[in-house]
């Protein structure tokens, strides 16, 4: 399993609705970082926007990462049947052998299961001719079993999860119960840390962004559970704000490093 970044590893330093900084993170900035980190692979997510990129953007970012020995591997988020295609048209040209996809685009499109699976089969052979495996991240609107009914009944060598391990928290789900029923489908793993804590007021918790390593995550237990089928892991991060962005972004920074110094004992 290769360890990687991601643009949701940055996600200050490239952009925030209502919080954008002056010099926003490129795609190369972020090939330039993998390389610092000395990590082998990066993941382009949709805050990022591939098919925001014209030819000549792609083709840079594809020569920055092959000079820089990274892998690429394409993200998007509002999983339409036209999306979809445009998407692994936008893998096979970056040569990502995976495509992460977040299936709703906030309140946009929110489809159901028959609506997800007729969309997934029509994009099956696409998908099997360019070998590239499609990956389902868990997100809050959808528990952990509505994932796994979808693999199940797609049944398919190139559909898998992308299993993110704080996401579901929204859905009411702890990571023991995403992981006990997503690790056999999982092809990418998001590598999130938080703390959990009682609010001052004693009525209620709250959930904080740690560094890898430094909040709760049961790292350990959760990579003993993935399969061979799983081949990447990548660090996201949630970052609580400073006062300024440029705070924010060197925080950001700082978290990112010793996020992979500390994941680096699981991925020799």
């Amino acid at each position: 399993m290769i360890l990687g970044i991601s643009s949701y590893t940055y996600p200050w330093a490239v952009g925030i609705p209502g919080y954008i900084p002056e010099h926003p993170m490129t795609e190369t900035g972020l090939v330039r970082k993998a390389s610092e980190l000395s990590v082998g692979l990066i993941q382009l997510a949709d805050n990022l926007p591939l098919h925001q990129m014209n030819h000549d953007r792609l083709d840079q970012l594809c020569r920055e990462a092959t000079m820089n020995g990274i892998r690429l591997e394409a993200g998007a988020r509002g999983m339409t049947e036209e999306h979809l295609h445009r998407y692994i048209m936008l893998a096979e040209k970056i040569g990502s052998p995976l495509l992460r996809f977040v299936i709703d685009d906030q309140d946009k499109f929110r489809p159901g299961s028959d609506e997800i699976l007729s969309i997934i089969r029509n994009a099956m052979n696409d998908l099997s001719s360019r070998n590239i495996t499609l990956a389902l991240e868990n997100y809050e609107r959808m528990e952990a079993f509505e994932f796994a009914q979808i693999i199940k009944k797609l049944d398919s060598g190139f559909v898998g999860i992308c299993l993110d391990t704080i996401n579901s928290l929204g859905a009411f789900e702890g990571t023991e119960t995403v992981v006990e029923r997503l690790a056999p489908y999982t092809v990418n793993l998001h590598i999130k840390d938080a703390r959990i804590f009682r609010t001052a007021h004693r009525l209620g918790y709250m959930v904080e962004g740690t560094p890898a390593g430094e909040g709760m995550l049961p790292l350990r237990r959760i990579l003993e559970r993935l399969t061979t089928r799983c081949k990447s892991a990548v660090l996201e991060q949630w970052v609580p704000p400073e006062r300024k962005i440029e705070e924010t972004i060197m925080k950001e920074d700082a978290w990112a490093r010793k996020s992979i110094r500390n994941l680096k004992i699981y991925f020799p």
